[in-house]
């Protein structure tokens, strides 16, 4: 006698993935291209087949059950192999070039992985990457300078793009460095107009703190050296703070910082099919990341 099949299917896995990762019903909606009330009605569809409820309700707050958890880890191996899988059967010989525009923490953090998956499926791709400023890879971007661009930007911002990766901002500094609450905090940023120094800057400035920046790098390992020396703080995505440094914030009047967005931009007109595929290859891969424990246990509305 055959087993019966799994009581889910792809679409509703990607769905509660969704939800769990952007927070919300609504953001999971807008995440991928569904009504609030047709994300409601997969993630119900999806508890009434495993019988077990996947989020604990209780007024408008929603965390992940036990049982949650667990199919989490696994929805998010199942999309990751079924990607790659459709990927490799269906779209074996694909070839071209395919210029990608990145920020450096975001290419040196999660896109190695990324990129070397899609180039395992993909052999025959060459991928030429580079590394800038968000300003600057936008201005190259709209002279055709890339096929794809990663960059961060106001969350929702008017100017195109997909939403890909929300990031969540915080303070960084060394363990030895001291924070005197009496004194100008010191601060290492990347020059005008990254949305991390504008970040930084409003909301120490709405907080009533003074600063002085006293190093200034378009590198973010130059920035991460100056903090490591105890030259001074900076601002880094939580899920990118490397060993060595240490999250700071309310402990040292530090005010909190607004999130910002990873959005993915395709050039204009048709796309080659190899960049076509890479875009919705990192589109599905961040999707299905992992979550670090904050993000686990974090309140969903």
């Amino acid at each position: 006698m055959s087993a019966p099949p799994p009581p889910f299917d792809f679409d509703l896995l990607r769905t509660f993935v969704a939800v769990v990762d952007n927070g919300s019903f609504t953001k999971a909606g807008e995440r991928i291209g569904r009504t609030q009330s047709t994300v409601s009605l997969q993630i119900k569809k999806l508890e009434e087949n495993l019988k077990r409820p996947l989020f604990e309700r209780g007024g408008r707050d929603l965390r992940v059950t036990a049982d949650g958890e667990t199919l989490l880890g696994y929805a998010r191996q199942l999309l990751q192999l079924a990607d790659e899988a459709r990927a490799r059967l269906l779209e074996p010989d694909v070839e071209g070039t395919i210029r990608l525009g990145t920020t450096e923490d975001f290419a040196t953090v999660y896109l190695p992985d990324i990129l070397a998956r899609f180039a395992h499926t993909h052999p025959r791709v060459t991928l030429d990457v580079n590394c800038n400023f968000s300003f600057d890879l936008l201005e190259g971007f709209s002279k055709g300078e890339y096929d794809l661009v990663l960059i961060k930007r106001e969350p929702q911002a008017p100017t195109g793009g997909v939403p890909v990766w929300r990031d969540v901002l915080v303070w960084v500094c060394s363990p030895q460095f001291v924070i005197d609450p009496k004194l100008p905090i010191a601060l290492a940023l990347a020059p005008a107009p990254d949305v991390y120094r504008k970040r930084a800057l409003q909301s120490l400035q709405e907080a009533g703190r003074d600063w002085r920046v006293v190093y200034t790098s378009v590198s973010s390992e130059g920035l991460q050296a100056a903090v490591r020396a105890g030259l001074a703080i900076t601002v880094l995505s939580k899920d990118m703070v490397p060993p060595g440094l240490k999250i700071v914030g309310a402990e040292h009047h530090l005010p909190m910082l607004p999130d910002t967005e990873i959005a993915l931009y395709r050039a204009p007109g048709r796309l080659a099919r190899a960049a076509e595929l890479l875009a919705e290859h990192i589109t599905h891969s961040l999707e299905v990341r992992p979550k670090s424990d904050h993000d686990k246990h974090q309140k969903l509305r």
